[in-house]
């Protein structure tokens, strides 16, 4: 009988969906393994294909972003659009058949799976390149979970990481569908560790630059993320310090210009170390097309920057220049034009990470606290600090990455909380409504998963 490759893992929840002799039917979308797997040029290509699945709009093409801001929003935007799916996440109330939360999970899965396809046929990529081609799937394999792991599951500083579940870890090809494919959720810490150990492989094989792919200094980046959100300061900080100094010697730098000339950017700029590329025929950007406006190509402006927002930054700061008023609110111009590439990975997080990492250690690893927000400052046009406090450093990193899908996991990181946007309500950092749920249809489909709480089931 001959394998296939499923485009998509845990969606397979079309397919599990029916009964009988139905479960084991071949995909409707898939390849043969014996093409797709059978020489380089091939494996290669299923690689791309990783990438191609990582920039959709369900993950890094926008709406990764768009989640994280709806979640935090915490009365300093809101949601003004008809679609109902970013509404339920803005609302704290969203139902387990949320179609943009159910293509995310699906999305996630089909990068884990295309990956596990590459990696279990490593052996046949030309040797020169196999230690490329592997760390590539390793940092997307770890990517794809680094983000379900952070929607779907409480975070890592919240209750007890070895019984909290997680999301399940898929590490094998799934080529057909069989009772196999009924998989459990690991536990939160059994994905931290998984997702470490591919993203750290993974930057010992990559080169130091690689084009628009992973390279050694973007998934240094990601770990920084990834320490960051466990409280490993030590391993945050020293992650960050590698993305700035590997990625110095290929050119990346703050734009000094000017605050908005990091934005709208048809190329990456000097300050990108991984971003998303767009163009007319791959348009794709969520965040253009809900935050900003009409007489830009977007929707109606479906999120307003409300007062409370501007209150965060200092009155002669050039980042309040990013808000314009148009259909009578006011928006920010970081997502504003069409056909402009979506941000991942700015250097300015590094710094910032960086600063607050050392201040918490009492370390100047790379640079002093002080230095490097006076950096992020200098850019802005703020006067330099002759000391910092973390509060200080906390409230740069806010002004500085403001709706670029960071604000929930820093709460969630610090602890904080969120006001509900309709009533008197808050939100703590661990509250369940604060996790996406399950999507309904994988529950259907997989009798072994188990729903986060409050969403039944």
């Amino acid at each position: 009988m001959k394998k296939y490759i499923i485009t998509g893992f845990i969606a397979l929840t079309a397919l599990l969906s029916g009964c009988g002799d139905q479960l084991f039917l071949t995909p409707a979308q898939s390849i043969d393994q014996d093409l797709a797997l059978s020489d380089d040029a091939n494996i290669k290509s299923v690689l791309i294909g990783g990438y191609a699945e990582l920039r959709t709009a369900s993950m890094y093409g926008g709406r990764i972003h768009l989640y994280s801001e709806m979640l935090g929003a915490n009365r300093e935007i809101r949601w003004e659009g008809t679609f109902n799916q970013p509404r339920e996440i803005f609302n704290k109330a969203i139902f387990v058949n949320n179609s943009f939360i159910t293509a995310t999970w699906a999305s996630a899965y089909r990068v884990i799976n295309i990956t596990n396809n590459v990696l279990d046929a490593i052996d046949v990529v030309d040797e020169a390149d196999r230690d490329r081609v592997r760390g590539e799937a390793l940092f997307l394999r770890g990517t794809a979970y680094f983000e379900l792991i952070k929607l779907f599951a409480l975070p890592y500083t919240a209750g007890n990481t070895n019984s909290n579940l997680g999301v399940p870890l898929v590490l094998t090809p799934t080529r057909a569908v069989s009772e196999e494919s009924f998989v459990v959720r690991n536990t939160v810490e059994e994905v931290y560790q998984q997702l470490i150990s591919d993203l750290t492989t993974a930057e010992g094989l990559l080169p130091n630059t690689n084009g628009f792919f992973a390279s050694k200094y973007v998934t240094a980046a990601q770990l920084s993320r990834v320490y960051l959100q466990m409280e490993r300061f030590a391993e945050a900080r020293d992650a960050a310090n590698r993305a700035i100094e590997i990625s110095a010697p290929a050119g990346k730098q703050l734009v000094m210009s000017g605050f908005l000339d990091a934005f709208n950017t048809e190329a990456d700029s000097p300050e990108d170390l991984f971003a998303i590329q767009v163009n007319t025929q791959d348009p794709t950007n969520e965040m253009f097309t809900y935050y900003s406006l009409p007489e830009f190509g977007a929707r109606g402006g479906d999120v307003a920057v409300l007062d409370a927002h501007l209150n965060i930054y200092e009155a002669d700061d050039e980042r309040l220049d990013q808000f314009f008023e148009g259909a009578g609110e006011l928006r920010t111009a970081k997502w504003r034009d069409q056909f402009r590439n979506v941000k991942v990975f700015r250097l300015a997080e590094m710094y910032l990470t960086r600063a607050e990492t050392n201040f918490r250690l009492g370390t100047a690893i790379g640079a002093t606290p002080v230095a490097d927000i006076n950096r992020i400052r200098e850019r802005v046009d703020l006067p330099a600090k002759n000391a910092v406090t973390l509060e200080e450093i906390i409230a740069e990193r806010k002004a500085e990455l403001a709706h670029e899908g960071h604000s929930i996991h820093d709460i969630k990181r610090l602890k904080g909380s969120v006001l509900d946007n309709n009533n008197s309500n808050v939100y703590n950092f661990d509250d369940p409504r604060m996790v996406f749920p399950i999507p309904q249809r994988e529950m259907d489909a997989n009798p072994n998963l188990i729903q986060n709480p409050g969403y039944g089931g």
